[in-house]
């Protein structure tokens, strides 16, 4: 199946760092740039990522212009995920490698700011130094009761809005 245009039929304008210029995935998506296909579907497109981490390394994007997870629409998340998941395995295999980093970021180091997923390989003592830090531990008990009480609120706005 031939890579169908991003929103609207055409090339989604994207914002970044206050510029606005056209969106690179959603060229990839329209054909209108090059990228190594792995996976074409109806609402995804899978390719390599043109600067990669590690050979094999992918980006999972969804045809339709979304800028973060929480702009993908309910009804494609599911398919969305099922395939990053493929996704993973299948990175894996091809790449003879025992793991992967599979992550997204929203708004905060993402550079093309329309939503991709990464699954890129990992061995072990490859060089990749990702971690998650510095770590800022909860002062008390209670503070870290609240903060969870905090997100469980904001969890149960966001589903009454459904």
């Amino acid at each position: 199946m031939p890579p169908s245009p991003g929103a609207g039929g055409t090339v989604a304008p994207a914002t970044l760092r206050g510029v606005s210029k056209p969106c690179a995935f959603c060229a990839v998506v329209a054909g209108d740039a090059p990228a190594d296909v792995v996976h074409s579907g109806e609402s995804t497109l899978a390719f390599l990522d043109a600067s990669p981490v590690f050979h094999g390394h992918v980006l999972l994007v969804p045809r339709t212009h979304v800028t973060t997870l929480a702009d993908l629409p309910a009804d494609e998340l599911p398919g969305f995920a099922a395939l990053a998941q493929r996704l993973e395995r299948a990175v894996e295999t091809a790449m003879d490698a025992p793991g992967s980093l599979v992550l997204v970021n929203n708004v905060i180091s993402q550079s093309v700011p329309h939503l991709h997923l990464h699954v890129i390989p990992r061995r072990p003592k490859d060089g990749l130094r990702f971690f998650l830090g510095p770590r800022h531990p909860y002062g008390s008990p209670n503070e870290s009761a609240e903060v969870a009480r905090r997100i469980a609120a904001a969890l149960d706005a966001e589903a009454s809005l459904r």
